[in-house]
């Protein structure tokens, strides 16, 4: 009854709950805050606010104050004393009307209010328990006795008889509360990590999500920009388009025009030596002597001197040379350069690396897509496939196609990264032989390597972050840096004979494919 009456005493008037964050009125009375917002608010048309339980009337909203006391023993109350409506155990016994039980019978299986708890029987059988729908569930199923142990190897609540003469005799048994209790405080173990795990995913959530609006705004700024580069390319490259023909027309007309000329220039000199050569004929056939030796024409005049066969080519204009080589040339190049555009934003591939071909000291981690030098030999067995030192490659090859990867190198100072053969040997490192291909960081120096030949790189790159491309069937093995903007560093070209795998090397720290 005394629960009862604390129950009541610490119930707002409002909701008849107990208090839910309690607060005060100038008046004295207590009430839930959203309850009594609420009816504030109701009252703020009219302008005059009132108390729900003295009626004192307040001309402007009155304050609210914390009653920090009165909710702390409302916790309590509810952490002590649950609500039995709110549960729906109601006493057995009470059938005229429903009264809420605040104990429960294992033995009698009944739920009791506190008139009939007075009266029930007070025998060591009787074991009372906080009010439970299920009351039968406390009693062993083969002795229909009270549970009282719990078994640690078969992990089930058993009752005395269990022990003593069933078939947990020789078993290890606990006292059920303590079994409980331990129960309890891996239980509370188990939430700290899980805690620990939610937090920890929460975090992670929370730098992917800023990650994500960050490449998100990144890639709208760049490609905004690459739409306003690709504007100006085309525009130029429109222009060009009109200006090659144009000048070729305008070139092609001016030495149309010169070949007229001469055209013309020839023509009139053939109809001179047209007239000629008809009056020569005529005055061949006379037979008069008089009249040839008169004839100023018949003066034996050297004809050759007027033949122009021998100066021909010095007349006719050399402006005929249009450049297509060299046109088609530079047209080619850029053809080039935008088939390395189109395969360095192709999507990256992931690849999974080997650890049948990881060196005794190389450490794979659990993605397989992280490797790093281990400080001790990993002992692993030998066999053909596996690397001597500081080397590992891909599970998969690749024989056809484009294919793009990028790397982390942020966490190692000298490293190797490139393609080769699964014929390379494999006591050899990737680019000191001619069958692999790679991109190197030793004493912070950057080259580019093939057959032992190493050639420097001369812009030194800023990101630790890089893409290596593969076109199988142009024979083209690129290497991008990462930066802003991405920036080509060498081009490998060959022929290739073999399907190709992806190798890295590392002299210290890790390295990991991120895509």
């Amino acid at each position: 009854m005394a629960s009862a009456n604390l129950r009541d005493e610490l119930s707002c008037s409002i909701c008849l709950n107990v208090y839910t964050d309690p607060v005060t009125l100038r008046c004295g009375h207590n009430f839930c805050r959203e309850c009594i917002d609420r009816v504030l608010d109701s009252q703020e048309a009219s302008g005059l606010y009132t108390c729900p339980e003295c009626r004192e009337e307040f001309q402007e909203r009155p304050v609210l104050y914390n009653a920090r006391a009165l909710r702390n023993i409302a916790e309590i109350l509810f952490i002590s004393q649950p609500n039995q409506e709110e549960m729906g155990i109601y006493c057995t016994y009470c059938v005229d009307s429903p009264v809420p039980a605040i104990k429960s019978c294992l033995h009698c299986e009944n739920s009791l209010c506190g008139k009939h708890l007075r009266v029930h029987a007070k025998s060591p059988e009787h074991v009372l328990s906080d009010p439970t729908n299920t009351p039968g569930n406390r009693k062993c199923s083969i002795h229909k006795k009270i549970v009282e142990y719990y078994c640690t190897e078969e992990r089930v609540c058993i009752c005395v008889y269990c022990i003593a003469e069933g078939e947990h005799k020789l078993h290890p048994v606990e006292k059920l509360h303590e079994a409980s209790e331990k129960k309890k405080e891996k239980l509370r173990k188990d939430l700290e990590m899980m805690a620990s795990n939610k937090a920890w995913a929460e975090k992670q959530v929370q730098i992917l999500q800023e990650r994500r609006t960050d490449f998100q705004e990144k890639a709208a700024g760049v490609t905004e920009r690459v739409a306003a580069l690709f504007r100006e390319v085309r525009r130029e490259l429109e222009e060009l388009e009109k200006k090659i023909p144009s000048d070729i027309s305008v070139k092609a007309e001016k030495i149309s025009l010169s070949l007229s000329n001469l055209i013309q220039q020839l023509e009139i000199q053939k109809d001179e030596l047209s007239g000629k050569m008809r009056h020569i004929e005529k005055l061949y056939k006379t037979t008069d002597p008089i009249t040839i030796l008169k004839d100023p024409n018949s003066d034996g005049e050297d004809i050759s001197h007027t033949k122009q066969e021998d100066n021909m080519d010095t007349m006719i204009p050399s402006e005929g040379n249009f450049h297509e080589d060299l046109i088609a040339d530079r047209l080619h190049k850029l053809s080039d350069l935008i088939k390395d555009i189109h395969v360095s934003i192709q999507q990256p591939e992931g690849v999974l690396l080997d650890e049948e071909t990881a060196a005794n000291d190389i450490q794979i981690l659990g993605d397989l897509k992280t490797a790093s030098l281990s400080a001790v030999s990993l002992n692993r067995p030998g066999t053909p496939q596996r690397c001597k030192n500081y080397q590992v490659l891909s599970r998969r090859s690749f024989s056809s196609g484009w294919h793009s990867w990028e790397v982390d190198t942020s966490n190692s100072t000298g490293w190797r990264v490139g393609l080769c053969y699964p014929s390379m040997d494999r006591k050899s490192f990737i680019g000191d032989n001619e069958d692999s291909w790679c991109l190197r960081r030793g004493l912070n120096e950057y080259n580019y390597v093939h057959e032992t030949k190493r050639m420097p790189i001369l812009h030194k790159p800023n990101s630790h972050i890089f893409r290596i491309c593969l076109d199988y069937e142009a024979g083209r093995i690129s290497f991008y840096e990462l930066s802003d903007p991405i920036r080509h560093l060498h081009t490998f070209t060959t022929t290739f004979t073999e399907p190709l795998h992806l190798a890295i090397c590392i002299s210290d720290g890790s390295m990991a494919i991120t895509s």
